[in-house]
């Protein structure tokens, strides 16, 4: 019995341990016991092998070679396919019809040959005659072309040359110019302003303004502000003592309470520990089914027995 516990037969709950390997039979290994007795004992059918496809009599049945018909003629197919157009042949009148010529083929696209019609006229790709091309005079030539572009070069066209006239430079800009001061000169006063013309939904600039501004304010004096209070340290956190308090820590006192002691260990004489004896406990049990296979099909008669349905 071990120190401490219950040993696996109290667990088990059974007066004595159960075999693991059989029901109390002799083991018999399977290399000893024969697969097929019936095989070794008697005689038994030899086929003697294979036979192997060939032009004797052995891989028959029979014993020589039988024909499928018995008594026959013999016959031989080309005289009688022979035969055979010899008596068609009395059944033509006269000779065989030959045409007068084969089957012409046509030799290209556009051709006529085999045709029955030939060719027609109209459909020629002969050309019409036509007159000899008479081939156009020369130009008139007044005098030899003159050479050069033209650009640069004086005396190369038709006509007359221009004449040389003198320009001033930028003549345009300075004419635009005198035109504007004398506009400039000519005005009295500034442009006529008028509020009365028609306007649009809205105006061109939506920030402009008529109306003069008015003064910008005087910004309000900042006062100096004071400076915070701040104390001497930062305040602390109670974390299960007086820190952050204004009492300091109380000194400890006393325990009034002792500490218990555990109950002693019941023990025999031998100084073992005292298990009380286990209560009525439940035995495995086996089907009446599987009692029944048991019974019935053992390791005397399991080979004599047949199934039945």
């Amino acid at each position: 019995m071990p120190a401490e516990g219950k040993t696996d037969m109290e667990r088990i709950g059974l007066f004595s341990e159960m075999e693991y390997v059989t029901i109390g039979d002799k083991y018999v290994s399977h290399y000893t016991r024969p697969f097929n007795e019936a095989a070794s004992k008697n005689k038994q059918i030899l086929p003697g092998g294979t036979k192997m496809l060939s032009a004797l009599q052995a891989g028959y049945f029979e014993p020589q070679f039988v024909r499928v018909f018995e008594g026959e003629a013999y016959s031989n197919p080309v005289q009688l396919r022979r035969r055979y157009r010899l008596a068609e042949s009395k059944k033509n009148m006269g000779k065989a019809f030959l045409p007068s010529n084969g089957i012409k083929l046509p030799c290209g696209l556009g051709t006529y040959y085999g045709t029955i019609g030939g060719p027609y006229p109209f459909f020629s790709a002969q050309l019409r005659g036509k007159t000899a091309y008479a081939p156009p005079g020369k130009n008139l030539y007044t005098s030899p072309a003159k050479k050069g572009t033209g650009y640069g070069y004086p005396n190369l066209t038709i006509g007359k040359q221009y004449p040389h006239s003198s320009e001033v430079y930028e003549i345009g800009k300075m004419n635009a110019k005198t035109m504007h001061e004398d506009h400039l000169r000519l005005v009295k006063g500034g442009p006529f302003k008028l509020n009365l013309y028609p306007r649009e939904y809205f105006d061109i600039n939506p920030y402009q303004n008529d109306k003069p501004l008015a003064p910008a304010k005087k910004p309000t004096p900042e006062k100096p502000v004071a400076h915070p209070f701040k104390p001497t340290s930062p305040a602390k956190k109670a974390g299960g003592m007086k820190a952050g308090t204004f009492d300091p820590y109380p000194s400890h006192s006393a325990e009034p309470y002792v500490v218990k002691y555990s109950k002693p260990i019941t023990t025999n004489k031998e100084g073992r520990i005292f298990h009380p004896p286990p209560g009525s406990k439940s035995r495995p049990s086996t089907s009446i089914m599987a009692l029944n296979v048991t019974r019935s099909l053992n390791v005397m008669n399991y080979k004599t027995t047949h199934l039945i349905y």
